[in-house]
């Protein structure tokens, strides 16, 4: 259990309760169908790691009960691991922790809302841990936030007074960084898909249109289901 950990922070989709704003423009179901997609395609960039790195995929899920639905989207090999609490930094110091007790040597938790994440980007956070000393690796997202964390010990301090959901979230995250004299390598940003502005920015990647994300992972389960099901054009 030495390798990298890498969670999938998600919640199971079910209708009414995924991408509720997403679903405002295509629909509850069609966005929960979605969601669901969502998180075989990233589980698919984690399995494309090659295994010589050594890692695991998790599924860091919520609600209790649920256990059943993420069996189903996820690959067998991969755990799961139920969410600690409601609040996001909660979530992410108590995934981290639990992980590392499990024994691996670190911990990268990666959005469960960006498809088309590049197996290199995991590649290349995995490596820069495994470099000496203690430090973080962090992947900007196009909104402010951070679509990965990686880590080698769990640092409260990165995680406690961040305004979440704002784009505010991986500034301040790199400032508490500092703070406690932790090095911090940066990733390329990427982007999540949360409302109509990123499904659009996913249809163009998709479709070979986009000029700012390029070389993504290929997103197979995003891209059936978005071609089988051509009324969705928010």
């Amino acid at each position: 259990m030495s390798g990298a950990a890498i969670g999938i922070i998600c919640k199971a989709p079910q209708p009414g309760r995924s991408k509720t704003r997403l679903a405002t423009a295509i629909g509850a179901v069609a966005a929960s169908e979605l969601s669901a997609c969502f998180l075989r395609d990233v589980a698919a960039s984690i399995d494309a790691v090659p295994d010589v790195l050594g890692r695991r995929g998790y599924g860091v899920y919520a609600p209790a009960g649920t256990e059943h639905i993420m069996r189903q989207l996820l690959p067998p090999r991969f755990g799961l691991l139920l969410q600690a609490g409601d609040d996001l930094g909660h979530v992410l110091l108590g995934a981290t922790r639990a992980l590392l007790d499990a024994g691996h040597g670190c911990v990268l938790l990666v959005n469960g809302d960006s498809p088309t994440l590049p197996p290199r980007l995991l590649v290349q956070a995995i490596e820069a841990l495994r470099g000496p000393g203690d430090r973080m690796v962090l992947g900007p997202a196009s909104d402010g936030g951070y679509y990965l964390i990686g880590l080698k010990h769990p640092h409260r301090h990165l995680f406690t007074q961040i305004a979440w959901g704002t784009e505010t979230v991986a500034r301040t995250t790199c400032e508490r960084a500092a703070e406690i004299g932790l090095p911090a390598t940066l990733l390329p940003e990427w982007y999540d898909v949360d409302d109509v502005q990123t499904l659009r920015w996913l249809q163009e990647e998709l479709a070979g249109h986009s000029t700012r994300f390029r070389a993504g992972g290929s997103a197979p389960a995003s891209r059936a289901f978005l071609k089988a099901a051509p009324e969705i054009n928010p």
